[in-house]
């Protein structure tokens, strides 16, 4: 039970540093205008398939390719090692998941134009829903990850 419990711990810590060091990337290349708007991309600001999929926020050519990068990151382990397994995807899927949510919070937290007391509603227009003082995607994100970490670490 030890060695799991450091395995997450360890885990979910490489997970937070690498999330960290994405914020202040995305806060370099944004600065003080978050979800890609001041950048030279691609959006789609009115889709039914963004409140669907996308929380309701706008599809840019950006995230188009940041997200799947991302996802290709935190896969890379299965393929170099040439391993794969039901519970190691649904780890994967945990850590990408925990790691958007770091970064984004972390971004907020680091930027020099909001800071932790500007996440909120009337200052941040790309999170369209909230709950209890944060973003729906934290809570919904944060209880999805914990059962896919649970089932992947789970003996059978």
């Amino acid at each position: 039970m030890k060695s799991i419990r450091n395995s997450i711990l360890l885990t979910l810590s490489w997970v937070a540093l690498l999330a960290i060091f994405f914020a202040q990337v995305e806060i370099q290349i944004e600065g003080s205008a978050g979800w890609a708007v001041n950048l030279p991309t691609w959006r789609i600001e009115q889709h039914w398939l963004l409140d669907l999929f996308w929380g309701g926020r706008a599809m840019t050519g950006y995230h188009a390719w940041v997200f799947p990068l991302i996802a290709m990151f935190f896969h890379f382990p299965m393929f170099m090692l040439q391993q794969w397994s039901l519970a190691l995807q649904a780890r994967t899927i945990a850590c990408i998941i925990v790691f958007w949510i770091i970064e984004d919070a972390s971004w907020f937290i680091m930027n020099p134009a909001f800071g932790w007391h500007a996440l909120r509603p009337e200052t941040v227009p790309w999170h369209h829903h909230w709950w209890w003082g944060l973003p729906v995607d934290y809570w919904l994100g944060s209880a999805v990850a914990f059962v896919l970490f649970y089932l992947s670490y789970r003996r059978k």
